[in-house]
Parts: structure tokens; sequence; C-alpha cells
């Protein structure tokens, strides 16, 4: 989190291409659907504890992600929100994560205690995936400390693997996470990241006044590396990131995202840094990875600086088949929203998108790209706030900063509608964490996101213009169980859409697995494309929106439920 002078202004932005439809898309009429504030009526009762004494310990401005799973697989998507807790020495109150079940009538059961999830701990992020196979989803907290691994019975309940797995013994200050498949033998291997070598007994003293003590920014702290851990198949993981090219100790990492970078069937990362170069990590296919970020153009900004990389994520916003990026950085610097190109690098649109200069004066932490109107084009969410509730003694930004919601006009520019669809979204809040999952089963994609030192969030998406989905729940055979890197493509009207099965992205939350499209008032899809991770592709013809599927690995493909 850079508080370096200013950036100097927008350079060329009036001579970006994308001006007159920005202008254009800037008088497009109601966005079609609104997020409205369902917090207290589907019993969501949690506020986040930062520990916040006085201390001005780092990790206090940092927060804590969430998630959407199905952790009983009943079909229905539950939540998860993490949680810190106080420091020692300054105990007042006990706090935990929470997990809500899925009532299936828009309302949610606290099951924490009845899960065995009832533990202190000061949690960070979160990667759900079935590192077994076992058809149950298992969680991964990050911590400050010691990371914890909660494997599935599949009876309602979680047991601490953490020791017996083979990830304890390793303390540090891990912030996201995510399961991927990087060797493609059928079994989910874990990524890490970790922000900086800190302990509380070795805090710095910053301060802005000389006087009086603040928050540090990252520079104050030497770097950490990422860990890369290999599954076995026996339940326990060996930990490869000497031997796999991912070592870095410079890196200050907060956000991870999978990709094909290079489509070649192999998964790739992507690595948001905090005034460090970003990472690519291009997957060789022998167990070792590559960073390929400079050459790709996605290292830095377009002025050659290192941001402050948060959140981010990937997909495919224009429909070209290849998945482009965002970064969500520090105020000052916007977002920045990276286009492939066919040279298999990248160009920062932000600025002739629209994208750019409303996020100017924002400090981005979660961001997701999702199809939030279902027209067919993915729009891009992302959660803002300050890291001091002192700044605005110092500088006109305010601590809490109002949410952003970017439609996809479907031609690459982007206008930010999130003052149009409720009242409730666009108020200021400290964001942090943030993620997406149809909670009510009707078609559409609801929003979840966490505050720091607040309450939780959740908005859901209503849908005024009669639109419709196809969504696709994907179930490895060969692959592994969750189908994590699968990609998924569907062809209509002469036009078509891709999604990736991943997890992670983000700002240390995740997600639901299954994969969503908009088709706008298409009765039906021409063609459904699947490549599955372990290889083989797999295609459906001529079927019926308004439906959620279910394709499991070289046994067909069947109607789950009619939106």
């Amino acid at each position: 989190m850079n508080r370096r002078s200013f950036l100097q202004g927008l350079a060329g932005l009036a001579a970006t291409s994308g001006l007159g439809s920005l202008k254009a898309f800037s008088q497009t009429p109601n966005p079609g659907f609104k997020l409205v504030d369902v917090t207290a009526r589907a019993g969501l009762q949690f506020r986040h504890n930062s520990g916040a004494y006085g201390g001005k310990l780092l990790p206090e401005t940092l927060g804590a992600g969430c998630a959407f799973l199905d952790y009983d697989r009943d079909g229905w998507q539950d939540i998860l929100l993490l949680n810190g807790m106080d420091w020692p020495g300054h105990k007042r109150q006990r706090s935990t994560l929470r997990l809500y079940r899925n009532n299936r009538n828009g309302r949610f059961s606290d099951v924490t205690r009845r899960a065995g999830l009832d533990i202190e701990m000061y949690g960070m992020g979160v990667a759900v995936g079935d590192y077994n196979n076992d058809g149950y989803p298992d969680i991964l907290i990050t911590c400050v400390g010691q990371n914890r691994l909660f494997k599935n019975t599949g009876k309602g309940t979680f047991v601490d693997v953490t020791k017996a797995s083979g990830l304890g013994g390793r303390s540090g200050f891990s912030t996201s996470a995510l399961w991927f498949d990087f060797d493609r033998d059928g079994l989910l291997d874990l990524f890490i990241c970790n922000y900086v070598k800190w302990s509380a007994e070795h805090d710095v003293f910053c301060s802005l006044d000389g006087k009086h003590k603040s928050y540090c920014t990252p520079e104050a702290y030497r770097g950490e590396t990422c860990w890369l851990f290999h599954n076995r198949g026996n339940g326990t993981f060996e930990d490869v990131t000497a031997t796999s090219g991912i070592f870095d100790s410079s890196s200050k990492s907060l956000g991870v995202a999978m990709l094909d970078y290079d489509q070649d069937g192999w998964p790739d990362l992507l690595v948001a840094n905090d005034t460090q170069p970003n990472k690519l990590y291009r997957n060789l296919h022998n167990g070792t990875f590559k960073d390929v970020a400079v050459d790709a153009g996605i290292a830095f900004s377009a002025e050659g600086k290192a941001r402050a990389g948060m959140g981010v994520d990937v997909a495919d916003f224009d429909n070209s088949g290849t998945a482009g990026v965002a970064i969500t950085n520090f105020d000052n610097e916007m977002i920045g929203l990276y286009r492939p190109s066919a040279t298999g690098t990248y160009a920062d649109v932000a600025a002739q998108s629209g994208v750019g200069l409303p996020s100017k004066d924002k400090l981005g932490f979660g961001c997701v790209f999702l199809d939030a109107d279902l027209d067919g084009s993915l729009d891009l969410v992302s959660v803002n706030g300050h890291i001091d509730d002192t700044v605005r003694n110092v500088r006109n930004i305010g601590y809490a900063q109002s949410p952003q919601l970017f439609l996809n006009n479907s031609k690459g520019v982007f206008r930010d509608i999130a003052s149009e669809i409720g009242s409730e979204f666009v108020q200021p809040k400290v964001g942090r964490g943030l993620a997406y999952g149809d909670f009510d089963g009707d078609g559409d994609l609801d929003i979840l996101m966490t505050t720091n030192n607040g309450p939780a969030f959740l908005f859901r998406n209503d849908q005024v213009a009669g639109t419709r989905s196809v969504r696709v729940r994907l179930v490895g055979k060969k692959s592994n169980r969750d189908a994590i890197g699968a990609s998924v493509r569907i062809f209509h009207g002469g036009t078509s859409q891709s999604r990736l099965v991943k997890g992670g992205s983000s700002y240390l939350s995740q997600s639901e697995l299954p994969v969503t499209f908009g088709v706008g008032k298409r009765d039906r899809v021409d063609r459904l494309v699947i490549r599955w991770p372990s290889g083989p592709t797999e295609e459906y013809k001529d079927l019926a929106t308004g439906r959620s599927y279910e394709c499991v690995e070289a046994k067909g493909i069947k109607t789950l439920i009619t939106f």
C-alpha cells in the first residue's frame, strides 16, 4: 500500500480512442437489475474483528475474506466469513470465522460450532477445494501465524488436518490462496501467498507526524516468498516452493488468480504484489514455472512502476476466447485492466475502457468479473476502502469508500453504475473481501463482501429485464473432482463466451465453482464445449437456457434445476 507521491495525471487520456464510446455509454438506459441488501433478513449476523487496540499493528489494516461454497453438497451455496482475533495481552472478546448453511428459503443458519469450526485464529484468506477427491469441499484458511487445513468429513463437520497433512510448522503472514492441479495428475495442489516478514514483537514504528504511531506501508518490511505444495495423493503435501521456480523472497503478495495464459491446457498463475512487480508464473509442464510477467507487460504500470496490487481476477471480458486481467491498486494508481493480444502480451486499457479514471481516487481490494445483468458480457465489481481511518486528516480521501460496478457494453467500454443499482450497495464501506454466487437458485449472481473491522454484506441480484442464463457445474473423474482448470465455452447466434473453473481470485476470497453464462432473452444455445483438465473435450448441442446443468466427465450432462 504505497504512499508515494501521486502519479502525474493520465497521460494521453484525451487522445484515447474510447472517449466517444465512453460518452455514448454514459447515456445508456436503466441497467436492468438491482442489488438489494438482504444481509439482515438472510440471518448473517457477523462483524469482523481486526484486533485493533491502538497499537497500529500491520495485519489490522487488511481485513479478511469470504467464500461461497456448497459444503454439504445439497446444490445450494453456503457462506463462509473469515475473522481475526484479539492480540495476546489485549483480550476483549472471542471471535471466530462463521459458516452459514443455506436454508434454501433465502435465509442461512449459523452452523459454525456444529461443523467444528468454532476455533480462534487470526484468519485472513480462504481457498475451497476437494483435495482428496471424496466429493466434499475442504477448506484452507490462511492466517497470521499457522495456516489451517480443515477436511470435510461429508457428515456436516470438518476435522483439522493441518499437522497430519504436512502443512503444519510454518508460521507466516499469509493472505490469498488457491487450489489448482499444476501437474494435471487429478489431485489439487495448493498455492499460498505471503505478504511480508512480520511479527508483533518486531512491528516497525511508523508515524505521519513524527510523534504518533501509524500503520506502516510494506516498504518498511522485507518481502516473503509464496509457497507451493504438491498433493501426494495420500492426504499429505510436499513443499515444492524451492524446486518449482516459485521461490522469490522479494514478493509482497496479496492476490492470486489461476489462468491459462498461453492456452496450452496447463494452469498458470498470476500474483498481485504490493509495491513489488506482479508475477506471471508460466507452467512449463514439468513441475516448474517461469516468471514471464515482465515480457508479458503485466509486471508494472504503463509508466514502468510497481503498483500496490491488492486483488486480482482473470476472465474473458471481451469474449475473445482469451482471458484478460483486472488488478486493484492503491488510490491514485487506478485499477489495472489488461487486455490480451495475439502475441502473448497484455495492454493496460483501463483509461480508454472507462475503468481507469473512476477508480483513480479509490483504494481497491476485492475484485471479480461476473455477468451482473446476464447480457453475455462480463462486468467488473470492485470493493474499496482505505487502510487508516486517519487518512481523512491528511488527505481529502475517505476511509470508507463506495464499491464500484463497471457495466460492460460488450464493446470494450465500461461504466460505473453502482449508484444506479441500489442505494444500499453504493454506500461507502471499508471494503476488503468480495465473492459471487447464486445463493437463491434463480440463475443470476449475488454478491458477498466483507469490511475491515465491520459487518459483512450479502446483496441479492434482482433481475428486472427477464434475462436468462445457463449455469454449469462440472464433476471431474480423471480430472480433479472440482474440475478446477476446466474451460467451458458456449456458442449462440454467431457469438461465444468462455469461462474457466477456478478457485482463488479477488482478494482473500473465493467465489462459487459453477460457471454462469448470461444469454439475454435467448431460449437456447447452439453448443456447449468443455475442455477437461485431463485433456479430453466434450460437446453438447442445442441446450435450453434458464437451466442449471451438471456435467460429469465422460458421463454426460443432465439438468439440475430450471429457473
